[in-house]
């Protein structure tokens, strides 16, 4: 019984440990979360202006023509996905790789048909396992990304579209709602075909062309969505490691409250076998 004691005491300090450790997780994810939420939420009004913009030009442009403009027959797909360097984040990788996995095994009978841009360690490794064609890749992002640190992998995801490497471009990141929900999104980058219907038409000049302006905002446009996206990731990504380590911290609680009623029964147990054994003894001598 005494050993019994011993390893349940033993496993309460180490409940103990890891409870101070995911509780630590859970604080420091809460204050990144602020932060990169900030981030997430200032981008949007950026990206919306310059769609609008773009927009307006392109709908009061006849006959524009630019290849990101332009469907072309489906003969080949890209897929920029967006995950997290380190785990214990829940669901939050495992989901948006089960999302693209799921839809490149529906779409495509073999790897000469698709490419993919990645984002994030979990993402690169979790393809790279698999033997899946990885164009571009960036990993070691830091808790608050700069458009510099992802502009390798989305100017290269944009300028492969327009030199007619793929005809489709597919973004998949969690899109954050809330601390507790993130949503695995899909969207389709490019072309961007529809973006002019509804636009409303500005009557500004534009030098040297429209056609100018557009060659310089259409790769910008779609690189901000590319950014945006992983804003909004890295703000999924400190919320759902926030959710993840406050549940890990409530079932640490809950095993520390057991094992110590276990433990508390044992020792009850053995003292009053002990008074047991006493009155036994004093029992035979009288």
């Amino acid at each position: 019984m005494a050993k019994g004691m011993r390893d349940i005491k033993r496993e309460i300090k180490s409940k103990q440990s890891m409870k101070q450790i995911t509780k630590a997780m859970e604080m420091v994810a809460a204050s990144k979360l602020r932060r990169a939420q900030g981030a997430a939420v200032a981008a949007r009004p950026y990206a919306d202006k310059l769609k609008e913009v773009v927009a307006s030009i392109a709908a009061g442009t006849k006959d524009v023509k630019h290849p990101m403009l332009e469907t072309r027959p489906i003969k080949k797909t890209g897929y920029l996905v967006i995950t997290s360097d380190r785990g214990l984040a829940g669901g939050y990788n495992a989901n948006i790789l089960r999302k693209v996995t799921l839809t490149i095994q529906e779409k495509h009978k073999s790897t000469d048909e698709y490419v993919l841009f990645v984002i994030g360690r979990k993402g690169r490794d979790y393809f790279r396992r698999r033997n899946m064609p990885i164009v571009e890749e960036v990993i070691g992002l830091t808790d608050a990304p700069t458009f510099a640190d992802i502009k390798t992998v989305a100017t290269a995801a944009v300028q492969k579209f327009a030199e007619g490497a793929y005809d489709e471009l597919y973004l998949y990141y969690n899109q954050f709602v809330n601390a507790i929900t993130q949503i695995p999104t899909e969207s389709r980058l490019l072309p961007l075909d529809e973006i002019s219907e509804g636009a409303t038409v500005s009557n500004y000049e534009y030098e040297p062309s429209p056609e100018g302006v557009l060659e310089v905002l259409l790769p910008k446009y779609a690189e901000t969505l590319i950014y945006s996206a992983v804003l909004d990731g890295k703000a999924s990504e400190f919320g759902a490691r926030m959710t993840a380590m406050g549940s890990a911290t409530k079932n640490a609680t809950k095993m520390i409250n057991q094992l110590t009623l276990t433990y508390n029964r044992a020792r009850q147990a053995a003292i009053t076998q002990e008074i047991s054994e006493i009155v036994a003894g004093a029992n035979a001598q009288s």
